[in-house]
């Protein structure tokens, strides 16, 4: 964390986000389709690589390889919020990418180093997903529903119960739900196990809430513009 790759690699990655949603926010148009649904397939291919690289190294194995992580479930959400434009994908990579994925970015869970396949497979996926939920929300313009924020959450937790589940049928870590990753992360904060799931999902809730305020506050602002502050005419 925080060595030349990674500080060049989070500035390349900002630029490149930056560019593309800069441009989709003020030169709308038909290539925001074809260019959409290119990021899409660059998270799909680059996700399900992960899966070919660890079977063709022979180590694939059901405690770790499945795309149970919520870094592996907002990829493919990401990628059909991407190709589809429908306000819960679109909602699911918000909240999932800025609260969740962004922070693989800023604290890299990864032993490998530039320019290995894993090096760049790792920053391509938690690099990608938050910049297509910038890409959606921002260049775009489909912004979060009233609730959504809630609706989200609820979802997190539904994804938590299914991958308690797994963990206790592969005896796997998916969610971190068993440990904390290894290295500096945010989790290592908050606890020892199983307080730390809990402080995490209180966290997770602060983090949407925040994520979600400044369309709420717009919402507000919208309704407000709306009402005459005139009275009816008789």
């Amino acid at each position: 964390m925080f060595s030349w790759e990674h500080i060049l690699t989070v500035t390349i990655s900002a630029a490149l986000v930056t560019a593309l949603v800069t441009a989709a926010r003020m030169r709308p148009g038909a290539w925001t389709v074809p260019a959409a649904r290119a990021l899409a397939v660059v998270i799909v291919v680059n996700e399900l690589s992960w899966f070919a690289w660890e079977w063709w190294r022979g180590v694939f194995n059901l405690q770790n390889d499945l795309p149970l992580h919520l870094c592996d479930v907002a990829a493919f959400a990401a990628a059909a919020a991407l190709w589809t434009r429908r306000p819960l994908l679109v909602e699911l990579t918000y909240f999932w990418g800025i609260a969740g994925t962004a922070n693989g970015v800023l604290t890299p869970d990864i032993g490998d180093h530039f320019p290995t396949y894993q090096f760049f497979q790792y920053f391509i996926q938690h690099a990608a997903i938050p910049g297509a939920a910038l890409l959606l929300v921002i260049g775009f313009r489909i912004y979060p529903r009233p609730w959504a924020a809630v609706r989200v959450f609820g979802m997190s937790l539904g994804l938590l119960v299914v991958d308690a589940f797994a963990n206790l049928l592969t005896n796997g870590n998916y969610l971190f739900l068993r440990s904390v990753p290894p290295g500096s992360n945010v989790l290592g904060l908050l606890g020892p196990w199983p307080w730390y799931i809990a402080g995490a999902a209180v966290l997770a809730a602060a983090i949407f809430a925040v994520l979600d305020l400044p369309f709420r506050i717009a919402g507000r602002e919208r309704a407000r513009s709306r009402i005459s502050p005139y009275p009816p005419q008789a």
